[in-house]
Order: C-alpha cells, then sequence, then structure tokens
C-alpha cells in the first residue's frame, strides 16, 4: 500500500513486487504436487471440522529474496507465513482494536507510561517455554537501529533499555510518554515473538505459531506441519503449503484446475464471473482497504480549506465505487477506518454537491482551477478512480489532468510531489492512523497536515484512561478531519479470496491485515 512502506502490511507493494517477479501455473504444477487429500473425519456431523490434509495456497511473493524471518515480513505472502510459524503478544479484531494472544493479559499504572503484561503458557516447537527474556530479546531485535524492520516505528514508544522482566511470563514495558494505546504496540504488523538469541529464520526457523517448519523454497513454496501443542489448540490440517503465482491469472487457474485450494487476491471482474457458479468460493473481506485523494494542504491550492471542502462536494463516492472497484465496496465518508474502533459514525454522509462546490472555489478565488492528479498502475482502482474524478470534477468548473506515474517509484514519489494523489491504505487502528499520518512530525505524512493543537489532541487521547471519554477526543478529532482535512476518502475496497469448495473455516468478517485473515490453523478440508 504505499505511504507507509514501514507501517502496516501493504496491498499496493503486494501489486508491485509481484509485477516485478512473475509467475505462472508452472510454478504451480511443479511446487504444488503434495496433494489434498481430506484425511479422516473426526467431526460429529455435517459442517464439523475434520482433521488431516494438506492445504495448497497461492499468493503474490517476492521471489528469491523472500525470507521467513518474521521481522522482515512486507508482503501478504510474508504475513502469512509469518503467522503460521509464529504469535505476536497481541492482534488486531475485527474492528481493529486489540485482543490478546501470547499476552494473558495486559495492565497499565495510572499514568500510563508503564505497562505490565503477563504471558500465557505457551511453547516454542522445539519444547522451551515462551519467556519473558524471548519478548524482549524479539522486541530489542526489532528495534536494533542498523537495520530495517518492519515494526520498529512502532516500538518506538517503549523505552526498551528500561523495560526488563518482572518474572519468567511477566514483563515491564516502560514508555517514553502516556500511551492509553499500548496494547496496539503488541499488535503491530511484524510485531512477532522469536526465541531468545535467534538470528536464522530460512533453514530451521522456531516459532510459537500454530505450525511448525517443513521446508522452505524462496520464490517457489514454503511446507508447515501442524504443531500439536500449540497453546490455542492443534489445527484441524496436517499441513499447510504456500505456493508463489504473482500473476492472478496463475492463481484462478490453478484453483479451477485443482492445483490448490486458496488463492489470495483476486479482482472484482474475477470474482463476479466465478460467484455463484458453483466451481470456487468467493470470500470477501470487507472494508479492508481504504481509497482515497490524497490533497496536500500545504500548498496551493489546497492550502485553502475551502478548496478542500469544495473537492469533498465534487466527488459521487458511489460513482467511484462502482466503476473504480467494480462495485466491490462501499463509499466512504472522508474519515479513515469505517466500523474500527472510535469512527465517528454519527457523521452525515456527505454527498456530491456541485452547486456548493462552486460556490466554495469562487469564494476561494479558484473559479477556473486546474490541477494535476497523480495516479498509477500499482494499485487497482487507481487509474480508473482518477479518470471517474476528472469527470466529476469538470462538472463543477475544475480541469484535472491526470498524470500517469511509474509504479517502482510512486509510493515515494506522492509522499514529496505534486499536490493531488491517489493513495490507498490496508486495515490499522484509527490510533494508529492518526500518529501515522496525521501528526506534526509523522514520518509518512502525505496531506502534509499538521497542526500543533490536533496533535496536542492525540496526546490528550492518549494520555486518557477512560475508554470513553478517549473515544470522545477521538470523535472531535475526526470531526475537524471531516470538515477540513487532506484525505477525501471516497471507499472502502473488500479484499477478495478464492478456495476450493472443500475449503472450510475461512474468516469472513475480518478485513486483512487483522488476526483472523489467514487463519490457517482454523481452516479445514471437508
Amino acid at each position: 500500500m504505499h505511504d507507509d512502506t514501514t507501517r502496516s502490511l501493504s496491498f499496493s507493494a503486494l501489486r508491485r513486487r509481484g509485477f516485478l517477479a512473475a509467475t505462472g501455473v508452472g510454478a504451480l504444477a511443479l511446487a504444488g504436487c503434495g496433494g489434498s487429500g481430506s484425511g479422516s473425519d473426526d467431526g460429529a456431523g455435517d459442517g464439523a471440522p475434520k482433521k488431516g490434509g494438506r492445504l495448497r495456497a497461492a499468493f503474490a511473493g517476492g521471489g528469491a529474496s523472500e525470507t521467513l524471518d518474521p521481522h522482515l515480513a512486507n508482503l501478504f505472502a510474508d504475513a502469512a507465513r509469518a503467522k503460521a510459524l509464529f504469535d505476536k503478544l497481541a492482534d488486531y479484531g475485527a474492528d481493529l482494536s486489540a485482543v490478546p494472544r501470547l499476552a494473558a493479559k495486559w495492565e497499565s499504572n495510572t499514568a500510563l507510561d508503564r505497562w505490565q503484561v503477563t504471558l500465557r503458557e505457551a511453547a516454542f516447537h522445539d519444547g522451551r517455554p515462551v519467556t519473558a527474556k524471548d519478548v524482549l530479546y524479539s522486541y530489542r531485535r526489532i528495534a536494533d537501529p542498523k537495520q530495517a524492520f518492519r515494526a520498529k516505528a512502532s516500538l518506538e514508544p517503549i523505552d526498551l533499555d528500561a523495560s526488563r522482566a518482572t518474572g519468567e511470563r511477566s514483563v515491564e514495558f516502560v514508555l517514553k510518554r502516556p500511551t492509553a494505546e499500548f496494547p496496539n504496540i503488541l499488535a503491530a504488523f511484524g510485531a512477532y515473538i522469536v526465541p531468545d538469541g535467534a538470528t536464522e529464520f530460512d533453514k530451521a526457523p522456531v516459532g510459537s505459531g500454530p505450525f511448525r517448519f517443513v521446508s522452505f523454497a524462496p520464490g517457489r513454496s514454503a511446507v508447515f506441519r501442524r504443531y500439536d501443542d500449540h497453546w490455542e489448540g492443534a489445527p484441524h490440517l496436517d499441513e499447510i503449503e504456500f505456493l508463489v503465482a504473482n500473476e492472478e491469472s496463475a492463481r484462478v487457474n490453478a484453483l479451477l484446475g485443482g492445483q490448490i485450494e486458496y488463492a489470495h487476491e483476486l479482482n472484482p471482474t474475477t470474482a463476479r464471473a466465478h460467484e455463484d457458479q458453483g466451481q470456487i468460493e468467493i470470500v470477501r473481506l470487507r472494508g479492508s482497504a481504504m481509497q482515497a485523494f490524497c490533497m496536500k494542504t500545504d500548498r496551493p491550492p489546497f492550502d485553502d480549506p475551502r478548496v478542500r471542502q469544495a473537492f469533498f462536494l465534487i466527488a459521487d463516492r458511489q460513482e467511484l465505487v462502482d466503476g473504480a472497484l467494480s462495485g466491490a465496496g462501499e463509499v466512504g465518508n472522508d474519515l479513515f477506518g469505517k466500523g474500527y474502533q472510535y469512527y465517528a459514525d454519527g457523521l452525515p454522509q456527505r454527498e456530491q454537491n456541485l452547486g456548493k462546490a462552486r460556490a466554495l472555489l469562487k469564494q476561494a478565488g479558484a473559479e477556473d482551477l486546474r490541477v494535476t492528479l497523480d495516479t498509477s498502475a500499482v494499485a487497482a482502482g487507481f487509474t480508473e478512480a482518477a479518470g471517474i474524478f476528472r469527470d466529476q470534477a469538470k462538472k463543477a468548473g475544475v480541469t484535472v489532468e491526470v498524470r500517469m506515474g511509474s509504479k517502482d517509484s510512486y509510493w515515494s514519489d506522492i509522499l514529496d510531489q505534486g499536490t493531488l494523489c491517489c493513495y490507498r491504505s490496508g486495515a490499522m487502528p484509527i490510533e494508529a492512523h492518526i500518529s501515522q499520518r496525521l501528526l506534526t512530525d509523522s514520518s509518512t505524512n502525505a496531506t502534509r497536515w499538521r497542526h500543533k493543537d490536533f496533535d496536542a489532541q492525540y496526546q490528550q487521547a492518549q494520555s486518557t484512561r477512560d475508554p470513553a471519554e478517549r473515544a470522545a477526543v477521538y470523535e472531535r478529532m475526526q470531526r475537524r478531519l471531516y470538515a477540513e482535512g487532506g484525505f477525501l476518502i471516497w471507499g472502502f475496497a473488500d479484499w477478495i479470496i478464492g478456495t476450493g469448495r472443500q475449503v472450510k473455516g475461512v474468516e469472513t468478517d475480518a478485513p486483512a491485515n487483522t488476526l483472523d485473515w489467514a487463519r490457517f490453523d482454523k481452516v479445514w478440508l471437508a
């Protein structure tokens, strides 16, 4: 995705690297020859989970440079493999609130700058218990300034020098400032717990996840076997095999041909063609990707809030969802995180109002406005959205010139250049969206939204113990963004997965990036 290349799991990075390392069905045919027998049925009746079998899942991959180091996970394929082999202290639920994993519980002091985390009884694949020592080693490894590990920025609020083990299964985290949303840090993408001293992950990695390592061929396949002693219970499957197919057509054809049972990332057109046809199942993960236009608020014409408000009113959101997403999504309301914890859902749904948009532009002295909209084929729907919005703006007297950018440099370029661009993001907590993108010192502040009083509101929220009072602060912040922010958030896209009809137990209610996405330990073959 990629405004935040070091923060949240990247939808667009997945696509970008997929184009660079395309593989076809042949790779699947060679690597996926293990078969997918359903195994013996120990269920009590129809619909009961069955034990056994190997599920073959195809993802876009990263080529020969792929690694099983969970702290280097970047693509969806990386994240799915890491989730199978390793655990985090927490993960995100369907509403993007943190839920416990290896952490049995957490509690803070009154000042919210010290948090005590108690670990559940869990063991690594070699039988060693997961301890506080492993947690501190993992976090200090991630925070190493010489490394570029994905979760490093998320761990920044923790003073890891001062943090310490207070028992074999308890850790006191000392924070640099009050952090009411500290559990979000524990759930951060890539913040996996590895054994103390572990440095090698591609030959025989040891984790505490529901599957244990069998084999790994970078850019081709990885095979993991059920870990019977996992703290949450053994998976239903005997084995999971991850295969690489960067072209969507290869994944679909392999699924239709029975070479795989799970195809990640299908486009809406493919989904419509196969939905309810009987051959495969289509799973839609709602609200997985924010779709937006990003207006830079520190330069003309968007340094005038009246121009930003006019652009909010130019957008016909339903037309954008129907045209750019082929209807596979829902309209947005210029706020991130629809359906997530703290989302300000009481604000009226913004509708197109070209007359009011024209009046605002006139007030701003921008009646004959011309603006360049940067886009790229780097992400699905970007070029279509740009063309649709260009035509919508024309009706308000605004000339939008669409400029195509390079897929390889788009995400780095848009952070510094231009005034208006296509933008999207995967799921993350609303608090993380604010802290990573909307504070004066945020490293991925693509809208250049920099207001000291807004920063102070965020710190107020982080210093507020009572959840209802904290939610009220977040609502005030969102009301301001709704009125004058730089993100024109027009939609939320579905993330689409295809499975064989024999695959059961795939979660449908949670966005990608959350705990229940790619939960192969909960899946079975009927």
